[in-house]
């Protein structure tokens, strides 16, 4: 039984625009390079400026790095509005997982930039008996330039029941990765140009495995927000409490492997300059599991300067699940 004493956050108590504090983040050279190692990305234009020519030269973050700095923090919008997340909850404790986020992205963020983010719920919706709330995060840089938004979609309440963990589990034990001296980064004859570009033309495709170790690493990463110490990533007790029956990797995690994942075909401008991402969850990406990301070109179009590509990945996993399903809209510029 609740404590009549906690006001729990619930999908009743919801509403649309109550907002959480806003945040302050000083993005660094070391924080951005322990994102991408964390994302297994060695590449070294994320460990040291001059390596890549875009921008400049200069030591630009990941783009999925910005729900990072800025964090969606529901555990804070609760508190500011009066109420206990059901994360936080003492007495009725559970998670509101991932389902689905889309990014849209203005501007690079660099070694040296402030981000200051808000955040507030945008919108809740009742999906097949199902309860969803859909949260926007805004961060700008220290000139106030909107550099990207996010729009975060959590479940608040699943008809279906718990998933059951498959009896056939993944055995994959990847390591974290180190630091390398050695590369230059992406070759840029590798990526993909326009005019090459038709409808069907593949990506380049990416596996990835995932690890307990790993997905705890991940976890406790945080830039800005008080830490959440037991949560359905890092903690199997918990985690067999809620729908997954399991820990998983979370949400903007695997978010992260998509960006890496279309890096290999587009230049980072691709994204930074007007690009958009979205992803949506299916089945649980769990440790030991390896994840192939491929994905394909559904259309191409011209607008003024601007060269639109619009891309459909699947993220499938070593039992021919489903695990994501993601749309790309990249905006090659002249």
């Amino acid at each position: 039984m609740v404590d009549q004493q906690e006001k729990l956050w619930d999908y009743d108590a919801v509403e649309a625009g109550q907002a959480g504090p806003t945040t302050e983040v000083k993005i660094t050279a070391e924080n951005i390079s322990e994102y991408a190692l964390l994302a297994q990305n060695s590449d070294p234009r994320f460990q040291r400026p001059g390596v890549s020519a875009e921008f400049g030269g200069a030591l630009v973050a990941m783009p999925t790095m910005v729900i990072t700095y800025a964090p969606l923090m529901r555990e804070e919008i609760a508190e500011a509005n009066g109420f206990v997340a059901q994360e936080r909850s003492s007495t009725a404790r559970s998670q509101t997982p991932f389902a689905k986020c889309e990014v849209r992205w203005w501007g690079p963020v660099k070694a040296g930039d402030t981000i200051t983010s808000s955040r507030r719920v945008l919108e809740k919706y009742d999906r097949r008996g199902s309860k969803f709330v859909t949260f926007r995060v805004e961060a700008a840089n220290q000139n106030g330039e909107k550099v990207a938004e996010y729009d975060y979609t959590c479940i608040f309440g699943y008809a279906q029941g718990k998933k059951a963990v498959p009896q056939d589990r993944g055995s994959a034990d990847p390591q974290p990765v180190t630091v390398s001296s050695e590369g230059q980064g992406m070759d840029a004859s590798a990526m993909i140009t326009f005019d090459a570009l038709s409808e069907g033309t593949e990506l380049t495709p990416m596996a990835v495995s995932e690890s307990q170790e790993i997905i705890n690493r991940k976890s406790d990463f945080r830039l800005s927000g008080n830490p959440n110490p037991i949560n359905i990533h890092n903690n199997e007790e918990f985690a067999r409490q809620n729908i997954f029956s399991g820990t998983v990797v979370s949400g903007p995690a695997a978010m992260s492997y998509l960006d890496q994942m279309l890096q290999k075909s587009f230049p980072l401008s691709a994204f930074y300059q007007g690009g958009q991402l979205l992803m949506r969850a299916i089945e649980p990406f769990r440790a030991g599991d390896t994840v192939t990301l491929q994905g394909e070109v559904i259309s191409k179009t011209l607008e003024s300067a601007d060269r639109i590509v619009e891309c459909r990945i699947k993220g499938i996993n070593q039992r021919g699940d489903l695990v994501n399903l993601s749309d790309a809209r990249m905006k090659l510029v002249v």
